[in-house]
């Protein structure tokens, strides 16, 4: 009997969800002349943090203009309340994310902050007490969520389709990096199409 023709093709997922739609740990505020990013709420939870801790007097005199995502940010970090992260942008045929930096002054800048507030930190991991050590893994953390979020900034989101005899016999969507044996596709796949993978025989398809 012989043996099926089999294919897997890799294909750009090109109506990924946002992963701000996911229950993510961090809340991104962002501010973008051009481009909607970050949490639709953001904005309105720092606030919230904000003024659990402040009076609207007292914010007024030390100058804080809670419209302004800078003057958000830096509010939020004098409560003491939260963990942060900065966010920037480098705009440039695309869009790229990252908390650090980048090199080119001209089309890059901070464009906003990525927090999340240590009671429901204390909440989510039932820590009583937030170490030096405790902090840097929420930085891991949030970081790792500024990373998939790029990652869909920059349409590094794949779907594959497993083809027999021409035929496509299996198919998902939705996986964030380009890289089939870590980003999930291969343990979706059935052992025929995972050989096939794991000697890189496939083909990549961007659309």
């Amino acid at each position: 009997m012989a043996t099926k023709k089999l294919a897997v093709r890799l294909v750009a997922d090109l109506h990924a969800q946002s992963p701000r739609e996911w229950d993510n740990l961090g809340t991104m505020v962002c501010a973008h002349r051009r481009y909607n990013l970050g949490d639709s709420d953001g904005l309105d939870k720092a606030r919230e943090l904000i003024v659990q801790h402040f009076s609207e007097e007292w914010l007024d005199r030390e100058g804080f203009d809670l419209t302004h995502v800078p003057d958000v940010q830096a509010a939020l970090e004098r409560t003491g309340k939260a963990i942060l992260l900065p966010l920037y942008l480098y705009d440039h045929s695309g869009i790229t994310m990252n908390t650090t930096g980048f090199h080119c002054p001209w089309d890059s800048g901070q464009v906003g902050f990525i927090f999340v507030s240590k009671q429901d930190v204390r909440k989510e991991f039932s820590w009583k007490r937030l170490t030096k050590e405790r902090i840097k893994k929420i930085h891991m953390y949030l970081e790792g969520e500024v990373e998939v979020y790029d990652q869909y900034l920059t349409g590094d989101v794949w779907g594959y389709e497993v083809v027999e005899e021409g035929k496509v016999t299996d198919s998902c969507w939705g996986f964030f990096g380009s890289d089939p044996l870590t980003n999930g596709i291969f343990d979706h796949l059935a052992d025929p199409a995972r050989a096939l993978v794991s000697a890189e025989q496939f083909t990549r398809i961007y659309r």
